[in-house]
């Protein structure tokens, strides 16, 4: 378990630094391919807050998820599947400016 705890840790750590410069370069950029970089990494960081959240019986919604698809609660599929989504919105908008 204190193994765990030390990984969660250095997850918390680094991806709140990530979600720190995400939004200070949202704050200095209007760029749609930047933007969606910074959603991606928002979107992954909370992610990993929901995850610690989850493993220490902390997070509410967890429990009584309500809403699943495939017997998967809706905000693990949402933390799961967006922060990749966005790159790949991001990557897409980049290569198409740059091909015209």
């Amino acid at each position: 378990m204190q193994a765990d705890m030390v990984l969660y840790i250095i997850k918390l750590v680094l991806g709140g630094i990530a979600a720190f410069l995400a939004i200070m370069l949202w704050s200095k950029t209007r760029d749609a391919a930047w933007i969606a970089l910074v959603a991606g990494t928002l979107i992954a960081y909370a992610g990993i807050v929901y995850d610690v959240l989850s493993v220490f019986g902390i997070n509410a919604f967890h429990n009584n998820a309500g809403i699943e698809i495939g017997g998967v609660p809706l905000a693990s599929v949402i933390f799961s599947f967006f922060p990749q989504l966005f790159y790949i919105a991001a990557f897409l908008i980049a290569l198409i400016r740059k091909r015209f």
